[in-house]
């Protein structure tokens, strides 16, 4: 194919196929450890170790039963683990498969989207403003591209391409749109060659970094009770290489070994979960700040309203008709680029064969700085003109228009602004004239979406404020804002004293906290809005579309990327939602505050287990110098409890009314109550079984093996929920059998012993689960006591804040110490100053 052809027609598919087996996929090599090192990392660190020496001490003291079942518990703590570890990743995979960028690209002569690692050297494609341009091209059409290279080359500013300079793969479009040729794909574009030498950082969330504080604490407390026995056991003269086996052991079920699985198993299967809903995560530890967020600053185009703009009523200024205004505003669209306000200028054009007349010699796309398109333009008797379209501010200034028509196109915006349309201009200049001769002002109608007034009260109901952003002027802003019952307390960005950097006032904070949402704000202003409430205690959610956005996405606790946004928005955000409107949003929090329950609950499960096994064994073996459970015994516990523990990430949980934030204090005290009346239930158990049922030692050990074995899950359903553990939200399917299958079969166990355990009757197997019952609700019943005292002393605590409080707003001044001033909310100023008058977000 001869090089001027290929450029206009593309690659054929058949010759993008033969590249692709030649160049390989536009896409970095993953260096993947094989299945087979992952399942043999399982058998290495310190927890496998100890159980490993536990099994060579049972081979040296020729206990074969103790050591195959201690080798079975290390096969299975490696197959689970593998699992779990196999199950996270692929459901990670899977999101970074709906992510995956895109590319328009020329193929058999026709423009077409395909996934960008699909591309070869020798494709011609469409890289536009907001677009991180997928592999190394050299443009060939187009007027200019400004190229944001900070990410490759460190510059801090944007450089400028004209067409045969050559763009890089993982840069990022500012402004401009041109054609480019495919030079070079995947590991051999400039960036494959760099990325080998860029690590990225893992980052752990607040919630993750909680739990693994109370893991070291769980194994700190293990360790010290475990030297303390083994210590007093070895005063005692007591065999020392059966004692150290037991500690290896005691020590292996004691800590959270399966911590950290639990935790990307759960975090994974509720991303899976978010992702049915609509909103992919990026980043696994956000659905804690998800959890956590209590204002979300929500864009307005396409997220609040509809997205699908109507024509409204057109203003003609001079000799022009409606639809002369609105062919020049077609003329000055591409109806490739699928634009919404491109889309309703052409749907209104009455005759559109009339375009079939004239052909676009040139087109300059919409950019945030000039605010408008413009198109040069050929009739065909080849007179050339140009035509744009754009801010109507922007518009009339470069028209021009005499005193009084530029009154009366300032008094059109503002009538259209206050009915909420939203105005754009047009003009045209033809060829050797100097100036643009104004045509008339087009209005546009967004309509709210249906679901947002409802959708914003359900988000009040769970704590959260969201505060309205739009680039629109402020008559716009406060008239859609009234509609969705946000209220008409806009703040225009322009009287925000902040500068770079969102270091404004105290004042600025307050009234930012105070408003109910920001008008013809730039993507700059969204930054200082995230900063302003983050310093007043907020975890804020902030949404955003554009390239210009990416700066606030990342300053957000979490950054959410709507429906359509960029490539470069998309890579910021810690949230994708696919699919538009606010709703999305609000069930994505739903489902991260039920994450954040199940690993609550986790948390809780596990510090009260592990204070009821250690102190009631290391109390046992002190006070009557025996072993109250074998070696043996702790392994099967650790089988029998392991499975239900896996199904906690399905569980179904409450919706708490309010966002959730880590409160250890809570956890541990809600906990340790749990754990001590375990301990003290154990006890009495094992009173019983010693002065009432006269059992020897064997069978108070299996006896102890049981009541551990079924009181451990009730503990698990009964962590679960901060009310009584009977009432809803009952517990998942899945959690209910695998607790009712492992706990029947170390029923049966208990009953028939299979040469592994002394068995004991039935009657007496009977009594155990009679009392694990019976202790069980005992234990809800203190925990919820726990509850409503930590409740009802914050509710003390919040009262006095309050009493507090009242003082300083009397004589005026403000409880961060600032004065609190009566700012206005208002700018009596109406004109637009939004990146796309009435059209950004």
């Amino acid at each position: 194919m001869a090089g001027t052809e290929r450029i206009e027609r593309g690659l054929t598919s058949e010759e993008a196929a033969k590249r692709l087996q030649q160049y390989g996929p536009n896409a970095l090599e993953e260096k993947k450890r094989s299945a087979i090192l992952r399942l043999l990392g399982y058998f290495w660190g310190p927890i496998p170790w100890m159980i490993e020496i536990a099994a060579i001490l049972s081979a040296l003291v020729r206990h074969w039963d103790d050591f195959w079942i201690i080798v079975a518990l290390l096969v299975f703590n490696a197959a689970v683990g593998f699992w779990q570890e196999f199950t996270a990743g692929n459901a990670v995979e899977a999101l970074k498969k709906q992510l995956a960028m895109k590319a328009r690209v020329l193929r058999d002569g026709k423009w077409q989207e395909i996934d960008a690692k699909g591309l070869v050297p020798g494709d011609v494609i469409r890289i536009r403003l907001g677009d991180v341009i997928p592999a190394d091209v050299k443009l060939i059409s187009g007027t200019y591209l400004s190229v944001d290279q900070s990410a490759l080359t460190g510059e801090s500013l944007p450089v400028t391409l004209k067409v045969g300079e050559s763009a890089f793969s993982g840069t990022v479009v500012k402004q401009g749109e041109a054609v480019a040729e495919v030079t070079a794909t995947g590991v051999h574009t400039r960036f494959g060659k760099t990325a080998g030498l860029v690590a990225q950082a893992h980052t752990v969330s607040h919630f993750q970094k909680a739990v693994l504080t109370i893991g070291d604490y769980l194994i700190y407390v293990s360790l010290a009770l475990v030297a303390f026995l083994v210590l007093f056991q070895l005063h005692r003269n007591a065999p020392w290489l059966e004692l150290v086996q037991f500690a290896l052991i005691l020590t292996v079920a004691s800590i959270p070994v399966a911590m950290p699985a639990v935790l990307s198993m759960t975090m994974a299967v509720g991303a899976s979960a978010l992702s049915r809903r609509k909103a992919i995560v990026t980043r696994l530890e956000s659905i804690e700040e998800m959890a956590s967020m209590d204002v979300l600053c929500s864009d307005k185009t396409g997220t609040l309203t509809q997205n699908r703009l109507t024509l409204g009523k057109i203003v003609v200024f001079g000799d022009s008709h409606e639809q002369g205004v609105l062919l020049a505003a077609a003329l000055a669209s591409r109806a490739e680029d699928r634009d919404a306000i491109d889309e309703a200028i052409l749907a209104g054009l009455e005759d559109k064969k009339l375009l079939h007349a004239f052909a676009q010699t040139h087109f300059v796309p919409f950019d945030p700085v000039r605010k408008r398109t413009e198109a040069t333009v050929s009739d065909h008797h080849g007179h050339s003109f140009q035509v744009t379209k754009g801010a109507p501010q922007v518009i009339m200034r470069m028209s021009g228009l005499t005193e009084s028509e530029r009154y009366r196109a300032q008094q059109t915006v503002d009538a259209f602004a206050a009915e909420g349309y939203r105005a754009l201009g047009v003009a045209r200049r033809d060829e050797g004239d100097e100036e643009w001769r104004f045509l008339g002002i087009i209005s546009l109608f967004d309509p709210p979406r249906e679901d947002s007034a409802r959708t914003i009260a359900r988000a009040r109901e769970y704590g959260v404020q969201v505060k309205m952003v739009t680039g629109d002027n402020l008559a716009i802003a406060k008239q859609i804002a009234r509609k969705l019952g946000l209220g008409d307390r806009i703040l225009p960005a322009a009287a925000l004293t902040s500068g770079k950097g969102g270091n404004g006032s105290s004042g600025d904070g307050e009234r930012i906290e105070r408003a109910d949402g920001f008008a013809e704000v730039f993507p700059e202003h969204k930054f200082d809005i995230v900063k302003a409430l983050q310093a007043r205690g907020h975890i804020v959610g902030m949404t955003g579309d554009g390239v210009n956005d990416a700066p606030a996405l990342k300053q957000a606790d979490v950054g959410i990327a709507v429906s359509g946004a960029t490539d470069a928005a998309r890579a910021a955000a810690d949230l994708v939602l696919t699919a538009p409107g606010l709703s999305v949003i609000v069930e994505a929090i739903e489902e991260a505050r039920r994450i954040f329950e199940r690993m609550n609950a986790y948390a809780i499960y596990r510090i009260s287990e592990t204070i009821r096994i250690m102190f009631f064994v290391v109390a046992t073996m002190v006070f009557f110098d025996f072993y109250p459970i074998t070696a043996i015994m702790i392994i099967l516990l650790a089988f029998f409890n392991d499975v239900p523990i896996m199904t906690i990430a399905y569980d179904h949980t409450g919706l708490e009314k309010d966002p959730v934030r880590w409160e250890m204090h809570q956890v541990i005290t809600v906990a340790t109550t749990m754990g001590v009346v375990g301990v003290i239930g154990s006890f009495g158990m094992l009173l019983l079984a010693m002065d009432w049922l006269k059992l020897d030692v064997a069978q108070i050990q299996t006896y102890v093996f049981l009541k551990m074995a079924v009181a451990g899950h009730l503990v698990l359903f009964v962590a679960r929920t901060k009310g009584y553990f009977w009432r809803r939200p009952w517990p998942a399917p899945v959690m209910v059998w695998s607790a009712v299958i492992t706990k029947l079969a170390a029923t049966v166990l208990a009953a028939y012993g299979f040469g592994l355990i002394t068995p004991i009757s039935w009657p007496e197997i009977g009594l155990i689960w009679g009392y694990s019952v019976a202790s069980a609700l005992v234990t809800d019943l203190a925990k919820v006591q726990v509850y409503r005292h930590l409740q009802h002393r914050a509710r003390r605590h919040q009262r006095f804040i309050n009493r507090v409080r009242e003082p300083l707003h009397r004589f005026g001044q403000a409880p961060d110490g600032g004065r609190r001033q009566q700012a206005p909310l208002e700018d009596s100023s109406g004109e637009s100053t939004s990146p796309r008058t009435g059209l950004g977000r």
